[in-house]
């Protein structure tokens, strides 16, 4: 026997659902089945976060962007940013919508307030 919720114990079984007549008598006695469809999640797009060469930003200030906003230890950013120097793009990660647009803004406003042209941008992976 189960016991419900008050602590007290159930004599009988829950009773299932029939299908046919009422109390479940006659030629169409049986159970039936509900079933549910779990709606299918879709995955967020991920977007890849890009920075672009120019000739006045210094290899340095790259790198401390990489270190700072795109947690990349100092060997990973001098390698992104050799990438970026050598190959004039490169990439810094791979993140959602949201995530993408707000590492772009960040990278862009510290840009530019160390007067820099530094361009970061975003493009759907």
């Amino acid at each position: 026997m189960n016991d419900d919720t008050t602590g007290r114990r159930r004599s009988a079984p829950p009773a299932t659902l029939q299908a046919g007549k009422p109390g479940g008598q006659g030629p169409d006695r049986g159970t039936s089945v509900i079933t549910r469809t779990k709606p299918q999640t879709k995955k967020p797009s991920l977007y890849r976060v890009l920075l672009l060469n120019d000739d006045y930003t210094p290899m340095e200030f790259v790198i401390h962007v990489l270190e700072r906003f795109f947690q990349k230890d100092r060997e990973g950013a001098t390698r992104v940013m050799l990438h970026v120097h050598n190959h004039g793009v490169g990439e810094c990660g791979v993140y959602t919508y949201e995530v993408a647009e707000t590492k772009v803004t960040q990278v862009m406003d510290f840009a530019r307030q160390h007067q820099h042209p530094l361009q970061c941008v975003m493009e759907k992976n």
